[in-house]
């Protein structure tokens, strides 16, 4: 069974304290919403403190009218139950009331993979991240097993699919912990990514590595201008240091200039 250490997501734990720890919405309350784009962003309210937020693809609702001041209905239809909302829309934005329906059936699908004390308002949670019992199963066959209610919603969340965990296998970087995968969408070490950066020459480099160059800015141009700029072999760290301390190949190319002219 995989663990996740606490290094890399905290981003994903703030976001996840937003999602449950303030409270778990009841089977039914209220919604707001606003369409951006293609998204629809929802606001789920829960008493007074209360409150959950996740944007939702349009396309994935049912029945879904937006007209100006028209009375609507519609639902989001997922493998762990069935929301169902009413409200009316002003523009792009919208509110009303929603309700829960759980699917039962979900509930014997996800105890055979050892989830068998799954909560109401963990099952609404699960059916608004679209977290189904194939994507769980997928997990448990890559070795993730019987995660957490946070770790599925984390999942979820950052789109660690199992695609995802084995694109990364194939470029050597296999086993990785829940958090690390989370941190590899976090910051953008995509399969791409990785080719591009072995292909400058870099032996194997490791996830920290990956990960340092993400957050820092080491992008692969900027590799290429640092060995054109009279360092061909500056190691990962070197170059990561040298961008955070804003360091650019000008800069680099206008020492050498003043070392020639014997400027200090």
């Amino acid at each position: 069974m995989r663990t996740h250490r606490p290094s890399y997501t905290l981003f994903a734990a703030v976001l996840l304290w937003t999602v449950s720890a303030l409270a778990a919405p009841p089977l039914s309350s209220t919604w707001m919403g606003k369409a951006l784009d293609d998204q629809l962003q929802l606001n789920f309210r829960s008493g007074e403190q209360g409150n959950m937020g996740l944007s939702i693809p349009r396309s994935a609702f049912q029945g879904l009218n937006m007209a100006e001041g028209t009375d609507t209905s519609f639902q989001l239809v997922r493998e762990a139950g069935t929301v169902k909302f009413e409200g009316r829309f002003s523009g792009t934005e919208g509110a009303g009331h929603y309700r829960f329906e759980p699917n039962a059936t979900y509930l014997g699908e996800m105890a055979k993979l050892g989830y068998t004390e799954i909560s109401p308002e963990e099952q609404l949670q699960l059916a608004l991240f679209d977290v189904g019992p194939a994507r769980v199963k997928a997990l448990a066959e890559l070795g993730y097993t019987k995660l957490p209610h946070d770790a599925l919603l984390q999942v979820a969340i950052f789109q660690v699919t199992p695609e995802h965990i084995r694109a990364l296998a194939e470029l050597d970087l296999r086993n990785l912990e829940l958090d690390e995968l989370v941190a590899t969408r976090i910051h953008g070490v995509t399969p791409a990514f990785i080719r591009e950066v072995k292909g400058l020459g870099f032996a194997n480099p490791t996830l920290e590595e990956f990960l340092s160059m993400r957050i820092h800015g080491v992008t692969p141009s900027y590799v290429r201008e640092i060995r054109e700029a009279g360092y061909p072999n500056a190691t990962i760290q070197q170059l990561v240091e040298l961008r955070i301390h804003a360091i650019d190949a000008d800069y680099v190319r206008s020492l050498a200039g003043d070392k020639k002219t014997g400027k200090k």
